[in-house]
């Protein structure tokens, strides 16, 4: 059963030292994460590529945590698989991706994972209404696709809001994740707006004490 009144803290590996990464996850781990945050691009998508299976894999043999997988590809039907085989936790697939929507949200919780759905930070929040009640997590980007470091875009934090009202009206059960911008002076503005699940990258992993920051961002 999805626990949305939980707040979880999820660093993105993105902002990892790769060179590192098996200890670098290994201290998110130690600090207090709740979730790892895997941002999975493609070049198609959105303009950057990052990684793939075989990388998720590595962190999987090498921690034990949820590792929380965005697959930011177009075609993430077609790569869904090997993405549970490498020891994902939880897939989130764009409304945005070129794919039969229900269907692959079906085929990621038959997998045993489970299943959200993102939307861009230009996306209508009307684009996610035919798939809320299929989800366990609506993750709204707070920025533009494929980059890190950028600012929060504040207009985005409507979605979060309007999901979270949604949510409430329809007797619905799925955490609203907030991606991109969130440092600890961003973070109150996506609480208030109903986001319980905090993806940040540069705050925690660029933070002289991850552990502190971490604690922070909990017990705002």
């Amino acid at each position: 059963m999805v626990d949305f009144t939980k707040r979880i803290i999820a660093p993105s590996v993105l902002a990892a030292d790769w060179s590192r990464l098996a200890e670098d996850c290994s201290r998110a781990i130690r600090s207090g994460a709740d979730w790892l945050h895997l941002d999975v691009m493609d070049g198609h998508f959105v303009d950057n590529i990052s990684f793939g299976p075989n990388f998720i894999a590595t962190i999987h043999r090498t921690n034990d945590i949820w590792l929380d997988v965005h697959l930011m590809i177009s075609r993430p039907d077609h790569f869904l698989d090997r993405f549970v085989k490498a020891g994902a936790d939880h897939l989130t697939v764009h409304v945005e991706a070129e794919h039969e929507v229900s269907k692959t949200l079906r085929r990621i919780r038959e997998a045993g994972c489970t299943a959200g759905l993102a939307v861009n930070a230009d996306t209508p929040f009307e684009a996610a209404l035919p798939y809320l009640d299929q989800i366990d997590l609506f993750l709204v980007m707070t920025v533009h696709a494929g980059f890190g470091g950028q600012a929060l875009i504040p207009e985005t934090l409507l979605k979060v809001k309007a999901a979270q009202e949604y949510r409430e009206k329809h007797g619905l059960k799925f955490h609203i994740e907030v991606d991109g911008g969130i440092y600890l002076h961003t973070l109150p503005a996506a609480l208030e707006a109903g986001a319980n699940a905090i993806v940040a990258g540069t705050a925690l992993f660029g933070a002289a004490d991850m552990a502190a920051e971490i604690s922070r961002m909990r017990h705002l």
